[in-house]
């Protein structure tokens, strides 16, 4: 019986970077929030050094705030532009600063719960598919409440793991529903986990690239980039991470801390 040969792994350099603004609408000030005893944007720093394949973790903020908290812990920041448009844009321009990297990884600084091999994997897809130039993340949903969020970003891939669509939207939509749909193995439905690794050269012409007319309706950066005909690899993890949008999340991710 014939097998697959393995993939290989062309070996890189990568770097975690970190976008964090102080403003936040649902939030207030939530990246310095330390009722754990750290603040927010300490516990996502604490998550990215947990990947074993990064050289380096920096913050990028555009707020002395955080930039002075960061620093205070020993930790990596940059200030970047208040003009940034975007958390991809604040990491592009720390990107142009990494000149010796070959991948760079944009975490949100209100996923303090990623794990360390969630990002290594973001890092290790685009290590073992050298022509691609973006890899993210997705995982099972089993609830029918979530696949109907519109807060929940769902996707679709193919079986080589290349995005089709995002979507706030159910995707895809089931003709006649049946509860079983969401107990399938392999699962049918998937959330999308908002952490995206690039190729560094990618990454920095990437908002060159025209705004999509279905990026303007879902309101989602990703479709971008599908819709200027590149590829989006998918990797799929067991658990999204519980990021921190509400005060009732960080009240749920406190209790969580002090359980241990």
């Amino acid at each position: 019986m014939a097998h697959a040969a393995p993939k290989l792994r062309v070996q890189s350099t990568s770097y975690v970077v970190i976008p964090a603004r102080l403003a936040s609408s649902r939030l207030a000030r939530k990246m310095l929030l330390r009722e754990t005893g750290k603040s927010l944007i300490h516990h996502t720093y604490e998550a990215a050094q947990r990947a074993s394949l990064p050289s380096g973790v920096s913050v990028a903020t555009d707020h002395l705030e955080i930039f002075d908290e960061v620093r205070s812990f020993g930790g990596r920041a940059e200030m970047t532009s208040p003009e940034a448009a975007s958390g991809t844009d604040r990491v592009a321009e720390v990107a142009r600063r990494l000149t010796d990297a070959d991948i760079v990884v944009n975490l949100q600084g209100d996923e303090p719960e990623l794990s360390g091999a969630s990002i290594d994997l973001a890092i290790r897809i685009l290590e073992e598919n050298p022509a691609a130039v973006m890899s993210t993340l997705a995982a099972p949903i089993r609830s029918r409440s979530q696949l109907e969020d519109p807060a929940c970003v769902k996707v679709v891939f193919d079986s080589a793991g290349r995005a089709l669509y995002f979507s706030r939207s159910a995707i895809p939509c089931a003709r006649n529903w049946d509860d079983q749909l969401l107990s399938a193995r392999p699962p049918l439905f998937y959330q999308h986990i908002g952490l995206y690794a690039y190729r560094r050269e990618f990454l920095l012409q990437l908002s060159n690239i025209p705004q999509a007319g279905m990026e303007r309706v879902e309101n989602l950066e990703q479709l971008r980039v599908l819709d200027a005909g590149y590829c989006i690899l998918v990797g799929v993890v067991d658990e999204p991470p519980s990021g921190i949008d509400t005060p009732e999340d960080y009240r749920r991710f406190v209790e969580r801390c002090r359980c241990g």
